[in-house]
């Protein structure tokens, strides 16, 4: 019962992060009135628009990736626009590719060398050194694979456009949404 009082004392309840077993998440995520971050599965994603600092999303992407690779906050699955993706993905590979195993889509295949990318690999927690990558034709497209795949726990853009930034950070429905 006190529970469900704290996931519902709007007004005096900024944040829930649940840490527990499945049970207490599902509840907070059904129950809860005030926001909540659901913990435990991950499917987290990067998101890199073509008016990108690139340094930047690299930067991102790394700390994201390898820093530990093993929570549930780590980067699964990163999106790249298609309009940089010749010019961005050789330098994601410099940058990881020895040390994460790269699953690619079909154009980002045909850019850098990596492994073809599954059936399940955008809906995969790896929590190990594995990225799926997929090129996307716009922030649009982002968005809707986000909504298609992920589990609603954090996802990033890096962006220097104001209006990528509104358009992901009003359509995107999940706990933690970030920008740069």
């Amino acid at each position: 019962q006190s529970a469900v009082e704290l996931m519902t004392a709007n007004g005096l309840v900024d944040l829930l992060i649940p840490r527990g077993g499945a049970g207490l998440i599902n509840a907070c995520v059904r129950t809860a009135t005030v926001p909540c971050i659901a913990t435990g599965t991950g499917i987290c994603h990067v998101y890199v628009e073509k008016t990108a600092d690139q340094d930047m999303a690299l930067n991102i992407i790394e700390n994201a990736k390898t820093s530990r690779p093993s929570v549930c906050n780590a980067e699964e699955v990163l999106l790249v626009d298609k309009a940089i993706a010749a010019e961005f993905l050789p330098k994601l590979h410099k940058r990881i590719g020895d040390r994460v195993e790269l699953r690619l889509d079909p154009m980002a295949a045909s850019i850098i060398p990596g492994v073809p990318a599954g059936e399940k690999d955008f809906d995969t927690e790896f929590l190990d050194y594995i990225l799926a990558v997929k090129c996307v034709d716009g922030v649009r497209e982002a968005v809707a694979h986000i909504a298609a795949h992920s589990t609603g726990h954090s996802e990033a853009i890096v962006t220097r456009d104001a209006e990528a930034e509104a358009i992901f950070t009003t359509v995107v429905d999940s706990s933690a949404v970030y920008v740069n």
